[in-house]
C-alpha cells in the first residue's frame, strides 16, 4: 500500500495530481516540489489580462478553499535528480526524499534566443516574473517586435496593440498558426491581427540583431528590411523541463516517454502535464499536449494507474485549447493534423465571428469557433462522445522500460 506520494512540479498538473490522488482516496504522506517561491498559479492568463493589469497575482491563485490537500510544500528550488529505481528525488539543498510513487509533473519553459541573451528589454512569457517584467514596456507609442507567431506571441502582439502600441510579429512560416488551425484558418487569424493594426511579417529570416547600451534597438531581416523597436518579446515554443532526469534511469527525451495512462515504464512513476510525451493512441506516437486542459485531465487517470493498476482505463477527452485576441475568443478542440478538408458551419470568417469542422474523410476530427461559445461547446462535446479509444498496445510498457 502507497505510503508517500511525490509530487515534482506544483502548477496546474502538479495540483491537479494532487488533488487526484486525495479523491481517489490516498491518505499518506503527500509532498509537493516546486522550483518557482509561489504556490500554483494560473498561466494562460499571464499573456491575457493580467499582463494588462485587469488581475492580480492574487488572483492567478489556483488553491481553492476546500482543496484539504494536507501536503508539505517544498518550493523555491525544486528537484535537480532522481534515482527511479529507488523512487528517491534529490532536492535542490541536497536533501533527497524517498517515495512508494512519484509524479512528474516539472512542466516547460520558454524556448530562448541565444543571441539575445542578456538583452535589458527582450521578454519572454512564462512566469509571473516575466509577465511583470513586461508589462511595463506596453506603452503607447512604442514599438515593440514579437518574434514567433505562435498563441502566446499572439496575445502578447493583441495587447500591446491595446495599448496603441505600433506591434510587429515575425513569423518564419509562410502562415501564421499552420500547425495549430491549418492553412486556411491560420489566414483568418492573421487577418484579425493585421484588422488591427499588427504588422505581419511571414515567411522571414532574421539575419542579424542590432543593440546599444545592452538593450536590442532593431534587426534586420533576410529581404534586407530593417526593424526598429523598443522592445522585443520572443514566444518560440517550449521546451520541456526534464533535464533533471538525466541519469535517473527515465529517458527524458522531448518529453518524458509514457503509455497512454501516464506511466514511464518504471514502476510507481507517472508522468503527467507539459512535460509528458504520452501515447497517443489515436495517432500511433508519442505527443506533448502543451495546454490547460491536458495538464488538468491527464491526472486523473495517471493518478489512478499509480494507485490501482486494476483500475478500468479512463478515456481522455481530444486536446482543447482557447485564446483572446484583440477581443475575439478563439477556441480549438481536437487534432488537426492530417485533415483533408475545413467546413465552416455557422458564421462569417471574415466577420471573426464562425464555427468551423475539420473533416478527415467522414469523420470530424477537429473544430475551431471565434467567438462561437455556445455552438463550439456542443461540437467539443460531440468530438469526445466519438473520440477513437483502441485498447493499449500490448508490450507498449515494457518497450519503454529503461
Amino acid at each position: 500500500m502507497m505510503q508517500t506520494l511525490a509530487i515534482v512540479g506544483a502548477s496546474l498538473a502538479g495540483l491537479s495530481a494532487a488533488r487526484a490522488a486525495r479523491a481517489q482516496g490516498f491518505t499518506g504522506r503527500l509532498l509537493i516540489i516546486g522550483d518557482e517561491p509561489h504556490r500554483p498559479y494560473d498561466r494562460p492568463p499571464l499573456s491575457k489580462d493580467f499582463l494588462l493589469g485587469k488581475i492580480t497575482a492574487e488572483d492567478l491563485l489556483l488553491e481553492a478553499e476546500d482543496d484539504c490537500l494536507q501536503a508539505e510544500w517544498i518550493l523555491g528550488g525544486g528537484a535537480i535528480g532522481l534515482d527511479a529505481a529507488a523512487r528517491t528525488v534529490l532536492l535542490h539543498d541536497g536533501r533527497s526524499i524517498t517515495a512508494d510513487g512519484i509524479v512528474i509533473a516539472t512542466g516547460a519553459r520558454a524556448r530562448q534566443l541565444p543571441a539575445l541573451a542578456g538583452m535589458a528589454n527582450v521578454f519572454y512569457l512564462r512566469t509571473i516574473t516575466d509577465a511583470q517584467g513586461l508589462a511595463s514596456k506596453l506603452v503607447g507609442g512604442a514599438r515593440m517586435v514579437v518574434i514567433g507567431a505562435g498563441f502566446i506571441g499572439a496575445e502578447v502582439a493583441s495587447a500591446g496593440a491595446s495599448r496603441g502600441m505600433q506591434v510587429t510579429m515575425i513569423n518564419s512560416a509562410p502562415v501564421p498558426f499552420t500547425t495549430q488551425l491549418g492553412p486556411d484558418m491560420g489566414a483568418v487569424v492573421a487577418r484579425l491581427h493585421m484588422a488591427h493594426g499588427v504588422e505581419l511579417i511571414s515567411g522571414a529570416v532574421i539575419e542579424e540583431f542590432h543593440s546599444s547600451e545592452g538593450a536590442v534597438t532593431g534587426l534586420r531581416l533576410g529581404d534586407g528590411r530593417e526593424l526598429v523597436t523598443d522592445v522585443v518579446v520572443v514566444g518560440i515554443g517550449a521546451e520541456p523541463n526534464t533535464e533533471w532526469l538525466h541519469g535517473s534511469g527515465i529517458d527524458p527525451g522531448p518529453g518524458v516517454l509514457c503509455d497512454a495512462r501516464g506511466r514511464t515504464g518504471v514502476p510507481g512513476i507517472v508522468a503527467v502535464g507539459d512535460c509528458a510525451a504520452w501515447f497517443d493512441e489515436v495517432h500511433g506516437g508519442h505527443r506533448r499536449i502543451e495546454h490547460w486542459t491536458g495538464a488538468l485531465e491527464q491526472s486523473v487517470p495517471a493518478i489512478q494507474a499509480l494507485l490501482d493498476s486494476g483500475a478500468p482505463e479512463v478515456p481522455l477527452k481530444p486536446p482543447y485549447f482557447w485564446s483572446d485576441q484583440h477581443g475575439v475568443k478563439i477556441q480549438f478542440a481536437g487534432h488537426s493534423a492530417g485533415h483533408d478538408r475545413v467546413e465552416v458551419v455557422a458564421g462569417d470568417p471574415e466577420q471573426h465571428n464562425f464555427l468551423a469542422v475539420y473533416y478527415r474523410g467522414d469523420d470530424a476530427v477537429a473544430v475551431l469557433g471565434m467567438n462561437q461559445p455556445r455552438l463550439f461547446t456542443r461540437w467539443r462535446r460531440n468530438l469526445s462522445a466519438h473520440a477513437h479509444q483502441p485498447e493499449v498496445q500490448p508490450g507498449l510498457l515494457a518497450a519503454l522500460s529503461p
